[in-house]
């Protein structure tokens, strides 16, 4: 399935926490361009016409993990200008801070995208510098320790 990046798009994308806070659940997805070793993505999607982006977020991470979020907060609204595979992209990010129930195990998990594709879930640590992958939206990180130690960037 190609994504129409013609148009601004709106998401809402949770950082999902470990049960010690020392990691976070994200999508571990394939190269690009951009990123020849691929890149990581904070869980959730996009926003469905009539729903509200806290709707969205928990519908997301429902269909793709089987799994509940407890404890939503909002967070931040992220405006996110990127360019994958040499295609520009633009999108409005909700930012939402919670724990999913369950949790996706430690190691091979995977979540099931709307076109059907399977993408690994791992668990990224809290210590940004500890990660060669870049994270996705861009200008989350700083939402990441915050959201885990309880202040704000």
């Amino acid at each position: 399935m190609t994504v129409d990046r013609s148009m601004i798009r709106v998401k809402a994308m949770l950082i999902a926490p470990n049960e010690d806070t020392s990691a976070h659940a994200v999508t571990l997805n394939v190269p690009t361009a951009e990123n020849p070793e691929g890149y990581h993505r904070l869980i959730g999607g996009s926003v469905e016409f009539g729903e509200t982006h806290r709707e969205a977020v928990r519908r997301e991470v429902h269909e793709e993990l089987g799994a509940a979020v407890e404890d939503l907060e909002l967070l931040a609204t992220i405006e996110n200008i990127f360019h994958i595979d040499e295609v520009l992209g633009h999108e409005i990010v909700f930012l939402y801070s919670g724990r999913l129930d369950p949790l996706p195990a430690e190691a091979g998990a995977t979540l099931t995208e709307s076109d059907g594709s399977v993408v690994p879930v791992v668990w990224r640590s809290v210590k940004d510098d500890a990660d060669p992958l870049p994270l996705y939206p861009t200008g989350t990180q700083d939402w990441v320790s915050a959201a885990l130690t309880r202040q704000r960037p």
